[in-house]
């Protein structure tokens, strides 16, 4: 008898399926990380674009960044931000475990 994926993977690969889901499943969250996608961006070029207080974008970018997403470099004044597309794909292929 063929096992159910919930049985096959870890129980720290499924909290971490879920958290990815939360992370991403806000949606403010999911248009900065679409923003970075095309380019890295300081957060007075991802507020503007999204017409968001910059306040709430540096809240929604620390989420995205503890959980590793997002990496950020400081340049001059301001902070950049870019995609950690190896987490992504990461967390995108762990996601794909329950689903395929």
């Amino acid at each position: 008898m063929k096992k159910k994926c919930c049985e096959e993977n870890s129980n720290s690969d499924l909290s971490q399926a879920v958290k990815f889901l939360q992370v991403v499943g806000e949606e403010n969250r999911l248009k900065i990380l679409c923003l970075l996608k095309e380019k890295e961006l300081c957060v007075c070029d991802i507020w503007q674009n999204l017409n968001l207080s910059q306040n709430l974008v540096s809240h929604h970018l620390k989420i995205l960044k503890d959980f590793g997403l997002v990496t950020s470099e400081q340049k001059g004044l301001n902070v950049f931000y870019s995609l950690n597309k190896e987490i992504i794909k990461n967390s995108t292929r762990l996601l794909n475990n329950y689903l395929d």
